[in-house]
């Protein structure tokens, strides 16, 4: 189960870096694409408006990416820290002492007061 938490820690930290990349290679939606990947932006590799849209998915992908890693983690955390059935601290018998003096309590011994000294003339 370590091994398995271990891996999902690792995948949630790739996506959580490539998702930050990706949002600071975006700009804006008044930015023109064109002063970030060159002026001829309608013959680049993906197309005229392809670059935003392959960055946006790629984004959300990463974001579903750390959303699921995420929620794997908790219930992993908290799978593991469940008590077994039967180890509850409710289910073990707590030993009672009943007191020696047959139920009645004595009252604890209460130290006298400290007498303040004589004053002498």
């Amino acid at each position: 189960m370590q091994v398995l938490m271990n891996l999902v820690l690792v995948a949630q930290l790739l996506a959580a870096l490539a998702m930050i990349g990706l949002v600071l290679v975006q700009h804006g939606k008044g930015a023109d694409m064109g002063a970030s990947f060159g002026s001829g932006a309608s013959g680049s590799l993906f197309g005229a408006t392809g670059s935003a849209n392959f960055l946006s998915r790629s984004t959300a992908v990463c974001a579903t990416i750390f959303f699921v890693c995420t929620l794997a983690l908790a219930y992993m955390a908290n799978h593991r820290s469940s008590a077994p059935a039967g180890d509850s601290i409710l289910d073990r018998a707590a030993p009672v002492s009943a007191p020696a003096s047959g139920g009645a309590v004595a009252p604890a011994a209460v130290p006298a007061p400290i007498a303040a000294p004589a004053a002498s003339n």
